[in-house]
């Protein structure tokens, strides 16, 4: 009898047991799709951070060209301002030097 009464808790256990282990699979194929997704999820992050790299690196050259053109275009502005200051003394000049000619003549 002892050994028939082991007989029936064991079936009863493994019947309890089959819904928990269904269950327990359940979870696992859950967790197995999560560490899939956050592995995708973490190579876009992978890229998306090499992508910000090289945004903050092509920014720096662009501020750099920024700079170097501001400084080419403040030396542009100085140099026709000298040739403005000369064509003015040039044309000063040329009208004395027309009062002149018309004076001697």
């Amino acid at each position: 009898m002892d050994n028939d009464l082991v007989q029936l808790l064991r079936n009863v256990i493994r019947e309890e047991l089959i819904p928990i282990k269904d269950e327990v699979s359940s979870v696992k194929d859950g967790v197995s799709s999560v560490k899939e997704e956050l592995e995708t999820v973490n190579v876009r992050l992978d890229r998306i951070e090499i992508e910000q790299q090289n945004m903050k690196q092509d920014q720096e050259l662009i501020k750099r060209a920024v700079l170097e053109t501001n400084e080419r275009v403040i030396r542009i502005e100085s140099i026709l301002e000298n040739q403005h200051r000369i064509i003015e003394l040039l044309s000063a000049r040329s009208i004395e030097q027309e009062a002149q000619i018309k004076r001697i003549i």
